[in-house]
């Protein structure tokens, strides 16, 4: 069970929060399925309507009463299908910070990273160095140190995948170019479903910002660097991405 404030609750919902009573464009249908395909619990257990019947309601009471690491899985996976399937909005950045601390608190009381999406995924000493000092930045509480070292994990993360498939590219591409090609590439091995296919293309997306940021707000070069809790955000939003890629490539990684 966990303590959450009514402030914490705000942040719930405005992440997720469509009209009143409503979480993102689910049906009561969709929603009960939504629960019991990814999570097994049953959504519309009488424990979860203590303060109403509405899907909102259910989530609420959903947060309070289960433990951290299921609701931070829950609530991770809502986040993930919340990008999937709504358009950018205005406070979305601010809306992120929020929710991402929130998280953080959730998951373990802290302001830690987590970091268990960056793998030492090939033999290379040069990756195990990169891991190490991408790690070492996240347990000093400096993610807007760690970005610059994340985007080179990235492109070089996104790159072994090209290889593995055999998929020509050139270290002068950018990473988003990287990751169009993993995408095409993915698309070709297997059928995707329509929300798994909408959440990887969108990760283009993220790492193009993604360039920007490292050149230009990332110790890459003289710059001014993000506030800690803009590059938290930033740090998990890149490493919620690898995380869904790692659970859906059908390429094992090197041991």
């Amino acid at each position: 069970m966990i303590d959450l404030k009514h402030s914490d609750i705000r942040i719930i919902d405005d992440a997720f929060q469509a009209d009143p009573g409503y979480v993102l464009n689910f049906s009561d249908r969709t929603f009960r399925e939504y629960f019991e395909e990814e999570f097994k619990i049953d959504i519309d257990d009488r424990k979860y309507q203590s303060n109403g019947t509405s899907k909102m309601n259910r989530l609420r009471a959903f947060c309070r009463v289960e433990p951290p690491a299921t609701v931070s899985r829950v609530l991770r996976s809502l986040w993930q299908y919340r990008e999937a399937t709504r358009s950018p909005g205005p406070r979305d950045g601010e809306i992120g910070v929020n929710f991402f601390d929130l998280l953080s608190r959730i998951e373990g009381g802290g302001t830690i990273a987590r970091t268990d999406a960056i793998e030492r995924f090939a033999v290379d000493q040069t990756l195990d160095e990169l891991v190490a000092a991408i790690e070492r930045d996240i347990i000093a509480d400096r993610p807007a140190v760690a970005l610059d070292r994340l985007h080179t994990y990235c492109a070089k993360k996104f790159g072994h995948l090209l290889d593995r498939r055999g998929v020509t590219w050139d270290r002068t591409e950018p990473l988003h170019s990287r990751v169009g090609k993993y995408v095409k590439a993915l698309k070709q091995e297997r059928e995707l479903r329509e929300m798994t296919e909408q959440i990887i293309k969108n990760s283009i997306g993220v790492f193009d910002k993604f360039n920007h940021v490292r050149n230009n707000q990332s110790l890459a070069h003289d710059n001014e660097l993000l506030d800690k809790a803009e590059a938290r955000f930033i740090f998990d939003s890149v490493c919620a991405v690898l995380r869904f890629v790692k659970s859906i490539d059908t390429v094992r990684f090197d041991d």
